[in-house]
């Protein structure tokens, strides 16, 4: 439960700058509901500005190797590691709906590895789990097996950004008490 510091079921769209009420409009158009996450971090534009702008930039980013999928994926693997509910119910309908796989985002969010996912899925989210939970241990052997394995320096630097970026929004929607939608639940099921 959220305090009401927190609460945003009284947001009024109509009071909010313009860039912050296009960007939820154009995402309950698209998916037909808001999800909490933009009303919440409606609070403060500036920051929701940056926030989804960066989200945009790294989850958004053209590659031939790294795909949406992936990344949804590490996502799911990197917030079930910080426990934030939001985001793996979130996230894991993202993950169901690119890969029309209707397990794959609680398996993943369980265990990884014992999912079946090819070498190159696997190493990709071994390095996210180890970005996520000892980063201050990563050195070049760690990056080379994911050059091993097919990915390129881009994707190396995507998959580290996306791992740390989810664990600043892992926090604030931990501590800020940020539930899924209910829509989530069944989406890609």
């Amino acid at each position: 439960m959220t305090s009401a510091l927190f609460d945003h079921s009284d947001t009024v769209l109509e009071d909010l700058p313009d860039s912050v009420r296009e960007r939820i409009l154009a995402v309950q158009e698209k998916a037909g509901f808001i999800p909490n996450v933009f009303l919440a971090l409606a609070r403060r534009p500036a920051e929701f500005n940056a926030f989804f702008d960066y989200h945009d930039a790294i989850m958004k980013r053209d590659s031939e190797t790294l795909s949406v999928a992936d990344r949804e994926m590490i996502v799911v693997v990197v917030s079930a590691l910080s426990r934030c509910q939001y985001c793996v119910v979130a996230h894991g309908a993202l993950l169901r709906i690119y890969t029309k796989d209707p397990l794959i985002a609680d398996r993943v969010a369980i265990n990884h590895r014992k999912t079946d996912l090819s070498d190159r899925q696997r190493a990709m989210l071994d390095y996210a789990e180890r970005v996520a939970l000892e980063s201050d241990r990563i050195g070049p052997a760690d990056h080379a097996r994911l050059i091993e394995v097919g990915f390129s320096d881009e994707d190396v630097w995507d998959i580290t950004a996306i791992t740390a970026f989810f664990g600043l929004s892992n926090r604030l929607a931990n501590a800020l008490g940020m539930l899924p939608n209910t829509e989530f639940f069944s989406m890609g099921r």
